[in-house]
């Protein structure tokens, strides 16, 4: 019975596959395609719209059919629904994309949401969510679409955030499967570097997104679930948030980034972009920060002028060059 049950499914998330019927027989099937997960909007849309521009091929991976559709109006798009939380859906787009003979060069891990709340007071189900898209959706993505990376030798990139490295009371959830995401880059990076495949993530600072916005939504969900009423108050808290997220830059630096780790000739293992040098000064701080507290106990700990030649050293390592024009 469970197996008939999750054929049906299968099938069910299969019919789901919108196409652009021009897109899987272009005659650039030796042109590189890349999937890219949460293409709905901001960071996502922003890189699937770049990639196609490019010339590049891009499956473009949502969870409406109305985000579909305006995907498929985009020359080189070519829309899949799929949930991250959903492996039978991720099933079945990998089917799909085997059935195409298109091949994967890249996967961009994007999809991803915010949310939590401060430890003592906000529910299980509430870091769970967020764990289940930002921590294992990327794992079960990961694991799936893999075999197609490895033999064409491609790329695997992440969304991260400056969230890996910082963090913030109420900020444990999303903060937390952020870190998470650095370490599983570092790990991944070690077990394809043998096979030919480059890992990275891109860790955005403060760009445009829904992110923010589709968070207070949830909140407001589960408040009206439980029987409360969302307030004026709250309301008037989704509008600021509302007008924050739209005061933000437009992704392109980040989606920039992308470019680079996908298919630069030496790609880089993180990418920290940020819209201000205050953002950049915060993070790099927080990092000296954690270097200094993790120097203070036992004793090997390292004087500064050690500390500044284990810096010179690893500078020289890394090509002798540090920052950007």
């Amino acid at each position: 019975m469970h197996r008939i049950t999750r054929t049906l499914v299968a099938l069910a998330a299969a019919s789901l596959i919108w196409i652009t019927p021009d897109a899987a027989l272009a005659d650039g099937h030796s042109k590189k395609w890349v999937l890219v997960t949460g293409t709905s909007t901001g960071i996502g849309r922003n890189l699937a719209e770049t990639l196609a521009a490019d010339g590049y091929y891009v499956y473009a991976g949502v969870r409406k059919e109305e985000d579909a559709k305006a995907l498929n109006a985009i020359e080189n798009v070519t829309a899949v629904m799929m949930d991250v939380r959903n492996q039978d859906q991720i099933d079945a787009v990998a089917k799909f994309i085997s059935e195409q003979g298109t091949g994967l060069y890249g996967l961009v891990n994007n999809a991803g949401v915010g949310g939590g709340g401060a430890v003592a007071d906000t529910p299980i189900d509430a870091q769970n969510f967020v764990y289940d898209v930002n921590v294992e959706g990327v794992y079960r993505i990961t694991q799936t679409f893999a075999p197609f990376i490895i033999e064409s030798k491609g790329r695997i990139v992440t969304t991260g955030s400056i969230a890996g490295t910082l963090s913030w009371p109420g900020g444990s959830a999303y903060a937390g499967s952020k870190h998470w995401i650095e370490a599983f880059t570092d790990a991944l990076a070690g077990e394809m570097e043998p096979l030919g495949v480059s890992v990275s993530v891109v860790e955005p600072g403060n760009y445009q997104s829904h992110i923010r916005r589709s968070s207070v939504k949830r909140m407001f969900a589960r408040i009206e679930a439980a029987g409360g009423e969302i307030t004026p108050e709250m309301q008037a808290m989704y509008k600021a948030t509302e007008e924050r997220e739209l005061s933000y830059k437009e992704p392109d630096e980040v989606s920039a980034a992308f470019m680079h780790a996908l298919f630069a000739e030496q790609p880089l293992r993180r990418y920290m972009v940020v819209p201000s040098v205050e953002e950049q000064a915060m993070t790099i701080n927080v990092k000296i920060e954690q270097l200094l507290q993790l120097n203070q106990w036992g004793p090997y700990s390292y004087t500064r002028d050690e500390l500044v030649a284990m810096l010179d050293a690893a500078i020289e390592a890394s090509g002798g060059e540090q920052g950007s024009d």
